[in-house]
């Protein structure tokens, strides 16, 4: 990729030197000689009427011709490198303008995040105080409830062991009742026999006792017979 940077290569060829164009000598133009070339060339002069024809030229004015080119040349070469400069110089400024863009872009999206950032912050201060306000406040719960947690073990202590010393009693209890129970049972079974064995006793004895009564009646209805005629017949003849 071409950088707006990079220095760029000037296409003009590098000026002459003087053995190039066949000048020899030991005589160098004088500053008043070139300057007037130069200003001559600057006022708009013809080519052909100062570059003449080098072979009717003698040495000097070949050196001054050439130094003359030669400033031409440099001028040139100078207002290209400026011409080239300003076109960096200006790409540069607008990378400048949009790196300032991007930079007061990023500005602003900074300051958001920064925002964004404290509102977090005290989002999670807030909590943490929350936090900290409920871990204090377990704290003190938990010391003022841990009498009352050793107290309700003991109670619950003293609970079991009643409740293991009822329970002992009420396995005894039942076993003795189960004793009665038993006992009872066997009292009653033995009793029902009894009752029986008195019932059939009592059933002979009513069925002689109603055999005993049946034979009085009878032996008495017979003794009461022959008294009961003789009355009747004293009774009519008295009546008579």
């Amino acid at each position: 990729m071409f950088s707006p940077f990079q220095k760029k290569k000037s296409g003009l060829e590098q000026p002459q030197s003087r053995e190039d164009l066949g000048i020899r000598g030991d005589v160098e133009p004088s500053q008043e000689e070139v300057a007037v070339g130069a200003a001559l060339l600057e006022e708009g002069e013809p080519a052909g009427s100062i570059l003449i024809n080098k072979a009717n030229m003698d040495k000097r004015s070949l050196d001054l011709l050439f130094a003359v080119e030669q400033m031409i040349k440099d001028k040139q070469h100078v207002e290209m490198s400026h011409n080239d400069l300003q076109d960096r110089l200006g790409h540069a400024n607008g990378q400048i303008d949009r790196l300032n863009r991007d930079i007061k872009n990023l500005g602003k999206v900074i300051e958001e995040r920064e925002k964004s950032i404290l509102e977090l912050e005290q989002r999670l201060s807030d909590k943490n105080m929350k936090v900290d306000q409920m871990m204090e406040d377990y704290r003190e719960l938990h010391a003022a409830l841990s009498g009352e947690i050793e107290e309700l073990k003991g109670v619950v202590e003293l609970e079991r062991r009643n409740y293991a010393g009822l329970l002992q009693k009420h396995n005894e209890t039942a076993a003795d009742k189960n004793k009665k129970i038993n006992e009872l049972e066997e009292k009653n079974t033995r009793l029902e026999a009894e009752l029986s064995q008195m019932k059939q006793k009592f059933d002979a004895l009513r069925q002689e006792k109603t055999h005993l009564l049946s034979i009085v009646n009878d032996f008495t209805s017979r003794l009461t017979t022959p008294f009961t005629s003789g009355g009747s017949r004293n009774d009519g003849e008295f009546t008579e």
